[in-house]
């Protein structure tokens, strides 16, 4: 135990080294919710890195958690590529119709050049503000979308699915062209300020893709792709189930893994123990409807299934938090964790039988 209060970068790297620090960490991976702190529509916010960077440490310091998340969106990416980008009034932008239209088109396929792309310029100049403001005390997250999960927005995801069956060559070429793409981004959050990056893989998960088809496919992507980020990452299977694949995880080398709603956190602390730590796993759907006192016992309940131990990060279990989740619920998850996410932690387990949420 940790006698005097530690900075959240020091509590994070305590806990990810399997240490029990002075409170579990939380993160609350809020995205769109700064938009409502400076009174802006979610496409006026992300139109400016100044309004996201403002916006976050304004969603830090009024929840006290954890992180800086400076993901903007997931179409970003594709955005730098050439796709367009729909807005909606109250929940995240999306991608535009595919970039890829045929499956051969991948053959001439380029990745953007980072450093020339303003939808990433955007992110970039939002991690040196952050970072010229916070310095090292809070950690500060970027965020690629793994190689192997991107083509969902590059050629729709049941073309996608159709190209990892039955077209190899096509899927090997793009996981090539992918993977120099997303190295070379998340390298140029790491210098622009970014202290760790994740790695959203979702199409990985045991939801999507059978766990034999993964170790042929994204598992070794994964690999290869993490080998070369300079810099601690965390896979984020946003929402997908991942125990079964959880040994393969942890052999890619990532640090963290972001865990389902969906799953045993009990179970998965377990078989995880001292391999990677867990990240998770609050239902964000669901958190739209919580009151206080539901939040409240959700929240403890995952403290007591994560928290022994170190090796826990409390966070929802998607990797951003909807728009319509209230401020209560945000501002009861983060009395709960200052209250009874203490070290040393209570005794007695309030979760249910299986250590999954209950309502």
């Amino acid at each position: 135990m940790f006698e005097k209060e530690m900075t959240p970068s020091q509590r994070v790297h305590a806990a990810v080294s399997f240490q029990e620090p002075d409170r579990v960490p939380f993160f609350l991976l809020l995205t769109m919710h700064g938009a409502k702190e400076l009174g802006l529509s979610i496409r006026d916010y992300f139109s400016k890195a100044e309004y996201v960077a403002e916006g976050q440490l304004r969603l830090q310091a009024k929840y006290r958690h954890d992180c800086l998340y400076t993901f903007f969106y997931a179409a970003v990416e594709v955005e730098a590529w050439g796709s367009d980008v729909l807005y909606v009034e109250n929940g995240p932008p999306n991608a535009g119709a595919p970039l890829i239209r045929q499956k051969e088109d991948i053959l001439s396929l380029s990745p953007p050049n980072v450093d020339k792309a303003p939808s990433l310029i955007k992110v970039l100049r939002t991690q040196e503000m952050l970072k010229a403001k916070v310095g090292s005390q809070v950690p500060i997250i970027g965020v690629v979308i793994s190689p192997f999960s991107l083509p969902v927005m590059q050629l729709g995801f049941d073309r996608y699915i159709e190209l990892l069956y039955e077209n190899p060559d096509l899927f090997e070429r793009l996981m090539t062209i992918n993977e120099k793409f997303c190295v070379e981004w998340a390298n140029a959050q790491l210098r622009a300020g970014a202290t760790t990056i994740c790695y959203f893989d979702p199409v990985s998960s045991s939801t999507i893709i059978p766990p034999d088809m993964y170790l042929r496919t994204g598992f070794p992507v994964a690999q290869r792709t993490l080998a070369k980020i300079k810099g601690p990452t965390a896979t984020h299977m946003a929402s997908g189930i991942c125990r079964p694949i959880m040994d393969q995880l942890a052999l890619t080398g990532t640090k963290i893994v972001g865990v389902s709603g969906a799953e045993n956190l009990g179970a998965l602390k377990k078989s995880s123990s001292g391999k990677v730590a867990l990240m998770g796993n609050l239902n964000g759907i669901e958190m739209r409807r919580w009151d206080a006192k539901h939040t409240e016992e959700v929240v403890r309940n995952a403290i007591a299934q994560g928290g022994p131990g170190g090796g826990y990060i409390l966070s929802d279990a998607h990797g951003e938090i909807p728009f319509q989740v209230p401020d209560e619920v945000l501002v009861t998850i983060s009395e709960t964790v200052h209250k009874h996410g203490q070290y040393p932690l209570e005794a007695g387990d309030r979760s249910g039988s299986d250590g999954t949420e209950q309502r």
